[in-house]
C-alpha cells in the first residue's frame, strides 16, 4: 500500500488545518473497502473498523479510523482530477514493478447473479489479466454476452507486453491472441486441447520419440492431503509455424501430472504451445 500512500500524498488538501485524520490513510482505507463491497461512507468507516488490527500493520490511524461524516465530507471536497491522477501514478508505479519474463495469467471468471430481473440466464463473465509474482490484477475487461475471447485480446492491449510471458487456457490459443501478444512484443505458453485440431496431433507427434534429449523439469507438491507431481518437457517446433500459419511458434510443452490422494491415485497428460 506504499505505493498509494506516495501516490496520495500529492492530492491537494482542502480541510481546516486542524483535520485529525491523515487524508492518505483515509483514502487508503475507501480504496480498499470498496475493493471489498463498501457503497457508501458509511460502509467504509464500519469497514474500516472491522479491519483496525489490519490497517494498523501498514497505517499509523493516530486518531483511529475516522467516521462516516468525515469520509463523506473529505469526498465533498477532494479534487476528483487529482484523484484519478494519483491513481495514474500508482498504475505507472505498478507497472515499472513487472520484470523480464514475468507471466501475465489471462483468465475469465463467471460473475454469479451478476445480471438484473428480467434479463436473460446468459452467465455474465470478467476477464483479468493477472501479474503472478506481484499477485496483482493489472487489467479486467467485462465479456459482454459470453465474448471472452474479445475481453482477453482488449486486456491485453492494456499492458505492457514487451518481455513477459502470457499464459491462458486453449480457448486463447488461436491466431487472433498470439496476433495481439506478438504485437505488443510478448511470448505466450497457450494450452492445446481439441479445439486446435491440427496443431495437438502434431504436439502428441513431436514427442513420440528420442524423449530423453528433450528438455525437462520436475516439481513435487506436497499439501492439503495430496501429493502431486509434475514432469514437463519442451521440444522445439519452429518448422510448424508457417505450417500451421501460427506465427510465433517456437516449441510444444508437454506436462505430464501424477495426483496421490487417499482415494487413490489419477494422472494427467496437458500439451501447450510456446513462443
Amino acid at each position: 500500500m506504499h505505493l498509494f500512500l506516495s501516490a496520495f500524498e500529492e492530492i491537494p488538501d482542502h480541510r481546516a488545518e486542524n483535520a485529525r485524520h491523515d487524508l492518505g490513510e483515509l483514502l487508503v482505507i475507501a480504496f480498499v473497502s470498496v475493493l471489498c463491497g463498501a457503497t457508501s461512507c458509511a460502509d467504509m468507516a464500519a469497514f474500516g473498523r472491522a479491519k483496525e488490527s489490519v490497517f494498523r500493520d501498514f497505517l499509523k490511524l493516530k486518531h483511529a479510523v475516522p467516521s462516516h461524516d468525515t469520509f463523506s465530507a473529505v469526498f465533498r471536497m477532494i479534487d476528483p482530477k487529482a484523484l484519478d491522477a494519483a491513481f495514474g501514478r500508482v498504475l505507472a508505479d505498478v507497472a515499472a514493478l513487472l520484470r523480464q519474463g514475468d507471466v501475465i495469467a489471462v483468465d475469465g471468471k463467471a460473475l454469479l447473479g451478476a445480471r438484473d430481473a428480467g434479463e436473460s440466464a446468459r452467465t455474465r463473465m470478467m476477464v483479468s489479466a493477472y501479474a503472478a509474482r506481484l499477485r496483482l490484477t493489472l487489467a479486467s475487461v467485462p465479456a459482454d454476452r459470453g465474448t471472452e475471447l474479445e475481453a482477453a485480446i482488449e486486456a491485453l492491449g492494456l499492458i505492457a507486453l514487451k518481455g513477459k510471458v502470457v499464459t491462458a487456457d486453449a480457448l486463447h490459443c488461436n491466431r487472433r491472441t498470439v496476433a495481439a501478444i506478438n504485437a505488443g512484443g510478448g511470448d505466450w505458453c497457450l494450452a492445446l486441447k481439441a479445439n486446435q485440431d491440427s496443431l495437438l496431433p502434431d504436439a502428441r507427434a513431436c514427442f513420440g520419440t528420442q524423449l530423453d534429449a528433450h528438455q525437462s523439469a520436475f516439481s513435487e507438491d506436497i499439501g492439503h492431503g495430496r501429493t502431486e507431481i509434475r514432469t514437463a518437457k519442451v521440444v522445439s517446433s519452429k518448422s510448424l509455424a508457417e505450417h500451421h500459419d501460427f506465427p510465433g511458434l517456437k516449441a510444444f510443452g508437454r506436462v505430464e501430472s501424477t495426483r496421490k490422494t487417499a482415494d487413490g491415485i489419477s494422472s494427467e497428460t496437458r500439451y501447450f504451445a510456446l513462443s
